[in-house]
């Protein structure tokens, strides 16, 4: 392994700010990663929460990040430079 490889296990608890409008959306943890059948990360989908009544039954929503949005992985966070976060929603059923 090289110096400069993570491990997901590191990176996992890595804080993700958006440099666009200085938004933070918490741990890698609590998101999922996309990967393709050749083992390749595709997008973030990132957790924004539930939408709905709390008294029924609530979707969840995402938002699909591409990976290459990622610009940076530092010590502590990850820094992804995405503007077009409300246009690119998901329900929890889509992926």
């Amino acid at each position: 392994m090289h110096k400069k490889d993570k491990l997901y296990s590191d990176i996992q608890r890595y804080e993700i700010i958006n440099i666009n409008d200085a938004e933070k959306y918490g741990c890698l943890f609590n998101h999922d990663l996309i990967i393709d059948r050749y083992g390749n990360f595709k997008f973030i989908a990132l957790s924004l929460g539930r939408v709905g009544n709390p008294f029924f039954k609530t979707s969840k929503q995402f938002c699909k990040i591409p990976w290459n949005s990622i610009k940076k992985i530092g010590s502590k966070t990850i820094i992804i430079d995405f503007d077009n976060i409300d246009e690119n929603l998901l329900d929890s059923d889509v992926y």
